[in-house]
């Protein structure tokens, strides 16, 4: 873990499992994707176990070709739009983005999710905080997205941080040489994300404004 004395000036935030409790709502409608789209269902006990997994390993895991995947995630974006009242923030999301705001510090939304989805669980007054959405992003296509959103709003790699709860969300940010900050209460477990060796380690979202805007790195 490495401490970094410099303030962002734009925070990068992933959505499901960053932002949004989703990963009920994920296990409840895979099994109905996987039925619809003819791969394994998750069984119960490889919870854990999935959850100790990247992405390409999920894939290989429960059978999804690379050419499924854009029709998935489409299905799941609209699953979630039907039930999208039933998906919350986490608790202190909406604290800390105003933390950040108010400290004009500029924040950014990059996600697989539809924009739409990605507003509507933020609600009006927090989707109002973000400046830039980069939306519907492939599984594996954050990189182009990332590079197009530090153009658009004018910020050196340097002054950005990227904040997300998966292995490829880390891969991303390291991929444009941005620093990254994992949250261990998403998608992925703490221990692999802590092996990816992130800027910051987020264990509540109640330490992500005052680690950012006190300069020192969440422990």
């Amino acid at each position: 873990m490495t401490e970094d004395s410099s303030r962002p000036r734009l925070v990068i935030f992933d959505f499901d499992g960053t932002l949004a409790d989703s990963f009920p709502f994920f296990i409840r409608s895979f099994d109905v994707l996987a039925s619809r789209h003819g791969f394994k269902p998750i069984a119960g006990h490889d919870l854990e176990t999935l959850r100790g997994f990247d992405a390409k390993q999920i894939m290989r895991h429960v059978g999804i070709p690379l050419w499924k995947v854009p029709r998935v995630a489409s299905d799941f974006r609209g699953m979630m739009a039907r039930e999208i009242d039933d998906i919350p923030l986490f608790d202190g999301v909406g604290p800390m983005l105003r933390a950040l705001a108010q400290e004009k510090v500029k924040l950014a939304v990059l996600s697989s999710n539809s924009e739409a989805n990605v507003r509507a669980v933020l609600g009006p007054e927090h989707a109002g905080l973000i400046e830039c959405y980069a939306c519907g992003a492939s599984l594996f296509g954050k990189r182009s997205k990332l590079r197009r959103m530090l153009a658009a709003m004018g910020v050196e790699r340097r002054h950005a941080l990227c904040i997300g709860d998966e292995v490829r969300d880390a891969e991303a940010a390291r991929g444009e040489r941005l620093r990254f900050g994992a949250v261990t209460w998403g998608y992925t477990r703490a221990d692999v994300l802590a092996s990816v060796m992130p800027d910051y380690l987020f264990r509540q979202v109640h330490d992500i404004a005052p680690a950012l805007l006190g300069g020192l790195a969440a422990q």
